[in-house]
């Protein structure tokens, strides 16, 4: 840990380079150093753009230049695999075996990765702490609560990763000089406190007003929004409420329910407008967006092929059923389909499946758009000329292969000038409404109000032409799949299902893989060996289990 507390500065100002194009086009001098760049208003600027950086970086493949994180293949996939929703197809990838069989160690890879991650984006959000109380040369009056509102943001962020992978983790709010050698594993239940400490600062001091900042910048709704469910962690379930409560009541954003945007006049439906390049920022039409990470295509500061891997995991490979197909951009460019989801939730439509498999639509309804042929590629015809147009019926075999499925095409993305490597460097929506909404739910049956949060349910439904459902509908799980219905590839299954107490749960009853395999402590990854190697004046504990 103490050589990410040292390094974070550097990666932080470092990161600025791959910055996002709309806000970060800073002329920056050959050497940056906390000491030359922490003395102006435009320095925080420059440093906190660094911090959106580090943060997207998250999705880092290996491969490219911004590759700093992971430096492998699929780390995305380790929130995905070992929950509910996919298992590891044949099309492996050998740095996602562990995670698929629930044979991490504190060596595997990711393991030290995530961690790493995270407190480099604390270090550096504390840099940006430490240099603004030493500042006195700002442009304007609000400059500094502003800069520290946005350091605390992501401070807070990364600690939401820690406490999900980890649990206890070191609270760490200063730069460490000189090394230290005997950190100690905070309470998860104290580090919620300092998070939520951090979320309120920044409630009160992020912009309010979204149409007045650059796209991907924060403002106080993404900051309420992670405060919801930072309260739900907490078990603080009408404070969980309330600021779910209060990003909907600002009246800032709305669910998309007309089309818009690039493809507008396109075949689609408006669901799916939102998942199609450049319509992600408010400046598109999207007023459902609360924070979008800027990954533009091709963009100086933008996204590189290696940036975010999700459309390439969901993506089957079915290009490798060469009599068949070809690469192409309206399948997606080249998928990976290193996961592969379970019929119990995506159906068995266009399948040899037995009727024990599944239902044709899995958990959706006929009505609901989220299943449309638009949201969802379930019929895929030849797009080589010999056979152009035929119907080709995914079979049992295929599906296992990682070779075709039906996949989610909110994440199909491609170009045609690279269509066997590029990664979905369009613009994510990391926070938006509809999830805004399902927290408010979740918070409601936290507080056994099952007809609120039928009713907060009910406008996400209602929106994807889903049936209303009732308060005697209304539990954890019926939440847990409308989750799925809504976010799934989005969200990051594994925080949802250690959040809500069901990872153990779920895993047993849909995962066919794993289901006599997973363990409570399995909820929890180990702590990484280097980390509590390098600890060598008091015993760091490992997590029960590994």
């Amino acid at each position: 840990m103490n050589k990410i507390l040292r390094n974070s500065a550097i990666i932080a100002l470092a990161a600025v380079t791959a910055g996002c194009s709309d806000f970060l086009d800073e002329e920056l001098k050959s050497q940056l150093a906390p000491d030359n760049t922490y003395t102006s208003s435009m320095g925080f600027e420059v440093g906190c753009t660094g911090l959106y950086a580090i943060a997207r970086s998250e999705y880092n493949t290996w491969g490219q230049s911004g590759a700093f994180m992971h430096n492998g293949a699929c780390a995305y996939a380790t929130q995905q695999i070992a929950t509910d929703i996919v298992f590891q197809s044949g099309a492996r990838d050998g740095s996602l075996t562990h995670y698929a069989n629930l044979t991490m160690t504190p060596t595997t890879l990711f393991i030290e990765s995530y961690w790493n991650w995270s407190y480099a984006l604390i270090n550096s959000a504390n840099e940006v702490l430490l240099y603004s109380e030493k500042n006195t040369n700002w442009d304007y009056p609000t400059d500094k609560a502003l800069y520290q509102a946005e350091a605390r943001f992501f401070r807070a962020y990364a600690y939401r990763s820690l406490l999900y992978l980890y649990g206890d983790v070191p609270w760490v709010e200063t730069i460490q000089q000189p090394f230290v050698l005997d950190f100690t594993r905070t309470p998860k239940e104290e580090v919620y406190g300092h998070v939520v400490d951090d979320l309120l600062f920044c409630v009160e001091n992020l912009p309010d007003n979204p149409d007045n900042v650059k796209p991907g910048k924060l403002t106080k709704w993404a900051a309420l929004h992670l405060l919801s469910e930072i309260y739900l962690c907490q078990g603080e379930y009408e404070k969980a409420r309330k600021a779910a409560q209060d990003v909907i009541d600002s009246k800032h954003f709305e669910l998309v329910k007309e089309r818009y945007g690039a493809e507008a006049k396109k075949p689609g439906d408006y669901f799916h407008d939102m998942f199609v390049e450049n319509n992600q920022n408010r400046k598109s039409g999207n007023k459902e967006s609360i924070w979008v990470m800027q990954f533009e295509y091709k963009t100086v500061g933008g996204g590189t092929p290696s940036d975010d891997w999700t459309r390439r995991e969901w993506g089957p490979q079915y290009h490798s059923i060469n009599q068949f197909f070809k690469v192409s951009a309206e399948y997606g460019g080249r998928g990976l389909g290193q996961i592969a989801p379970f019929k119990w939730w995506i159906g068995t439509k266009n399948t040899n499946a037995t009727p024990d498999d599944g239902v044709p639509n899995g958990i959706f309804e006929d009505s609901d758009i989220r299943n449309s042929e638009y949201n969802f590629k379930r019929e895929w015809l030849s797009n080589v000329d010999a056979t152009k147009g035929q119907r080709i019926a995914i079979t049992d075999k295929y599906w296992a292969d990682g070779w075709l499925f039906p996949a989610p095409t909110k994440f199909f993305f491609a170009h045609d000038d690279d269509l066997t490597h590029t990664g979905s460097y369009r613009d994510r929506m990391k926070f938006r409404l509809a999830e805004t909404y399902l927290l408010l739910a979740e918070a409601y049956l936290g507080l056994n109000d099952a007809e609120n949060a039928a009713k907060a349910v009910n406008v996400v439904r209602n929106r994807a032409k889903a049936s209303s459902v009732s308060a005697a509908d209304m539990d954890m799980d019926f939440l847990l799949d409308e989750r799925i219905r809504e976010l799934v590839g989005e969200e990051s299954r594994r925080f949802t299902l250690v959040r809500t107490g069901k990872y153990v749960d779920r895993v047993r009853k849909y995962n066919t893989v794993l289901r006599d395999v997973v363990q409570d402590y399995h909820a929890l990854w180990p702590i990484p060996k280097t980390i509590r190697d390098a600890n060598r004046d008091v015993e760091f504990p490992q997590n029960p289990g590994y």
